[in-house]
Formats: C-alpha cells, sequence, structure tokens
C-alpha cells in the first residue's frame, strides 16, 4: 500500500540523510511525466483514450497530444480529465501534484465547487453547472 503524504513527510524529516530517504521511499514517489500518469489512470479505470475525449469534451487532436507528451494541458483541462475518469478527490489532488499545478484548495471559492463536485461524485457537465451558476468559466 502507498504511503501518504504525511507518513512521507515524518518518514522524511526523521530521516538523517536524504539519499536513505529517496531510496527507501522511491516507490512512494511520483516519477512519471504527466502523459505516463493519465496513461496508467487509463489502464487503471480501463476507459479507452476515445471514451475519455468524449467524456471531457475536450479537442480529439489535442488530448491525444496530451497522451503523446506533446502537449502539457492547463490546470482546468487536467480537472476536466479527473471528471472523465471519474477521479477521487485524493486522486486528483495526486495527478495535480504529478503535474506540479496547485492541488485544489478549499479557501479558493472555484475549487472549493471542484472539492463539493468531486466529493459527489458528480459528472463534469454538473461541476461545469455549479461553477457556471457562481460565475466561473466551465472546465472544458
Amino acid at each position: 500500500m502507498r504511503k501518504s503524504t504525511q507518513e512521507l513527510l515524518k518518514i522524511l524529516n526523521e530521516s538523517p540523510q536524504i539519499s536513505d530517504y529517496i531510496e527507501k521511499e522511491e516507490d512512494n514517489m511520483v516519477q512519471a511525466e504527466l502523459y505516463q500518469y493519465l496513461n496508467m489512470l487509463l489502464n487503471e479505470k480501463k476507459i479507452s483514450a476515445s471514451q475519455m475525449i468524449k467524456l471531457s469534451g475536450l479537442d480529439r487532436t489535442y488530448t491525444y497530444e496530451i497522451l503523446s507528451g506533446k502537449k502539457k494541458p492547463s490546470r482546468d483541462k487536467v480537472l476536466a480529465i479527473c471528471f472523465a475518469l471519474k477521479l477521487t478527490f485524493e486522486e486528483t489532488q495526486n495527478l495535480l501534484k504529478a503535474t506540479g499545478y496547485p492541488i485544489l484548495y478549499a479557501r479558493i471559492k472555484k475549487d472549493s465547487i471542484l472539492i463539493f463536485a468531486l466529493q459527489h461524485n458528480a459528472a463534469l457537465a454538473d461541476a461545469n453547472e455549479m461553477l457556471f451558476d457562481f460565475g466561473f468559466q466551465i472546465l472544458s
């Protein structure tokens, strides 16, 4: 089982050498490029790229460029993909961390809406409707 970020922070704080920590915890670290991580999630969730494209509302060519590593999507496009893949809140946070984008933060109104939608297993269309109702740009 993968260790939580809090567990890893505790181990890191107690490690006398960074090399010891990295060697022992390498399996718990995110090491994949975004496109690799997305392809892993597609396999894990048993969703085809074409299904993800349909559910995310993203342009077909652009999405295949993301999946091949040629393009880096914006944070909102990554979030649209998260809804398309029906990721949990925690899985979404992990994907955002892997992309280098800020995680969803409950003090930010738009992020709060997205957190609520994820925690209530909302579809992308429902999340977009909530965003629109509060005056925010939709995800795709």
